[in-house]
């Protein structure tokens, strides 16, 4: 499975909790004790188990941009790419 990682530019985020409730992997929280430049309390990327697959669900629904989503790959493995040969 791939790996992702999220990246939240904090001080655009409005808060509307869109990219929280599509999130498969729930690693999107609204967090509570702060707020950002524009007065709202922004969404914060919390995946200490590695659940992020990098899906890019939160990027597609925000309607402020704050999201730019990383995905690494699973490196196919020598017996995948032997089959995909024959």
């Amino acid at each position: 499975m791939a790996k992702g990682r999220v990246v939240i530019t904090e001080n655009l985020c409005k808060g509307c909790t869109l990219c929280a409730s599509v999130c498969p992997q729930d690693v999107l929280v609204m967090v509570d004790d702060r707020i950002n430049v524009r007065g709202y309390h922004p969404v914060e990327f919390i995946d200490l188990l590695g659940k992020c697959t990098g899906c890019g669900l939160c990027a597609v629904i925000c309607p402020d941009a704050v999201f730019t989503v990383y995905r690494q790959r699973r490196s196919p493995s020598r017996h995948q790419g032997a089959s995909a040969l024959l």
